[in-house]
């Protein structure tokens, strides 16, 4: 177990290069843990570390780590109390990872291989995996190794991503884990559920999976060598609180991307992975994202009798969403795109920054768990906080916010990228990758600031207070 409190789960999905309209691909996830709980956005340099080690704050776990160490952008908490949690970056080397999607394993599996109380967890995996990794497949063989080596702490699914391919990656009990391609012109939504199915042991093209798998599942009579080996019938759960907690975030995901499959949201055979019915954009990533079953009857924000029936991928308790968006055909410090919004994915903005950038804005490397108003994580809660107050009048404001910033930051990407590659000095070039992310970041600092001011000046009118004079007195 981890020092960190349970958490209150996460939502993910993975896009291959096929799916998407641009040939991007792209990983993203809410992460969700506290209604407050600010997280900061950093970029480590490139180092050379001696006797370079990991110490765990939260387990306590050792790793050692290779001399050299890649430039990274990554999301720490506020505290180092529980870990770095660093959750989602990109590297210089072209690699995108995010961790974790928090799962469930079944008594069975546990009983013949337990977590590791003094194991890697998540607070560690971006901070020992990412900085080290020149492709997504790497990234997967990296961390696979280092689980078993020293043990997982817990049930974790892993996204990783590069130009070419997307990879989803779960740790099923202390030391076995399997991890599957994404197919190119698919998707995936997961909802902290083991969710991977059939592994393919002889395809080492798209499925990877811990030494020594097979005969683990059957010595334990988990599985009989003959049937096929389903990884979430094995190892997972199926119950009643996957149909409440985790399957009707996958139907709804799939809902808005594949609206032709009708599905039941209890269904616990979901299929893991799916074709869209048109190329999914970055914009219908983060609607998945922001989705709280939205034109449904289980709209988490209406009032009927089935409005809190499921848990919602886009909730009060998420820290920060993000995507990471691989673009082909580019320099990786141009191509790959790391797109944040801070607090509450619903009622953010999704900024994007270079992942070429020397730094980040001021205010998005400070915050604590008290609000504060030289914070990005405080500034953006406090318009989802107006906002909540009187939803249904100020939520769509909020929406058109969102989608004018969106409109100039395609526009200023368009313009930079073609800066960018027309800049052959490498120092003038991440300057202005740097200061184009400033600005975009500031356009969406502008704007929210703005939609603030409006919505508290129009508040003043709808106070409880409130008396209305007869006009005859």
């Amino acid at each position: 177990m981890t020092n960190r409190e349970p958490l209150h789960a996460c939502t993910s999905i993975l896009v291959g290069k096929q799916a998407s309209a641009d040939g991007s691909v792209m990983i993203g996830r809410n992460e969700d843990f506290r209604a407050a709980w600010p997280k900061h956005f950093v970029v480590h340099p490139t180092a050379d570390i001696e006797d370079n080690k990991y110490v765990s704050n939260d387990t306590g776990v050792t790793v050692a780590l290779p001399k050299h160490r890649f430039k990274y952008t990554a999301t720490p908490e506020w505290t180092d109390k529980y870990g770095v949690i660093e959750e989602d970056g990109i590297n210089e080397e072209g690699v995108a990872m995010s961790a974790t999607e928090s799962a469930y394993s079944n008594a069975r599996v546990l009983g013949y291989d337990p977590y590791s109380e003094h194991g890697i967890v998540e607070e560690s995996m971006i901070t020992i995996t990412l900085p080290y990794v020149t492709s997504a497949r790497e990234g997967v063989q990296r961390l696979g190794s280092l689980i078993e080596k020293y043990g997982a702490g817990e049930s974790d699914g892993v996204l990783f991503a590069d130009s070419d391919e997307a990879w989803y990656m779960e740790i099923g009990s202390g030391h076995h884990w399997v991890a599957k391609r994404i197919p190119d012109d698919e998707y995936a939504v997961v909802a902290n559920r083991i969710s991977l199915q059939v592994i393919d042991f002889d395809d080492s093209d798209n499925y990877m999976y811990s030494t020594g798998l097979p005969t683990f599942a059957q010595t334990h009579h988990l599985w009989d060598g003959k049937r096929a080996f389903n990884w979430r019938d094995i190892f997972g759960t199926n119950d009643h609180f996957d149909q409440v907690y985790n399957t009707a975030r996958v139907w709804s995901g799939q809902r808005i991307l594949t609206p032709s499959v009708q599905q039941d949201p209890e269904d616990l055979n979901v299929p893991f992975s799916r074709k869209p019915d048109k190329p999914i954009f970055l914009d219908d990533v983060t609607t998945v994202l922001s989705d709280h079953f939205n034109h449904t009857i289980y709209d988490t924000t209406g009032k009927r009798p089935e409005a809190h029936k499921y848990r919602p991928i886009s909730l009060s308790k998420t820290q920060e969403s993000h995507v990471l968006q691989m673009r082909p055909n580019m320099p990786n410090e141009i191509a790959n795109l790391h797109w944040l919004a801070m607090g509450v994915s619903a009622e953010s903005i999704y900024v994007p920054f270079y992942a070429g950038i020397t730094d980040t804005p001021a205010d998005y490397k400070v915050g604590g768990q008290t609000y504060t108003d030289n914070s990005a994580y405080w500034l953006y809660k406090l318009a989802g906080v107006l906002v909540d107050a009187h939803y249904h009048k100020f939520i769509r404001d909020l929406n058109n916010v969102q989608k004018d910033v969106y409109s100039k930051f395609l526009g200023k990407i368009a313009a930079t990228d073609q800066q960018a590659l027309a800049e052959s000095d490498d120092v003038r070039r991440a300057k202005l990758l740097t200061d184009a992310s400033f600005a975009m970041a500031d356009t969406a600092r502008q704007a929210i600031k703005h939609f603030i001011a409006d919505v508290i000046t129009k508040e003043t009118d709808l106070s409880p207070l409130t008396f209305t004079t007869d006009e005859n007195l």
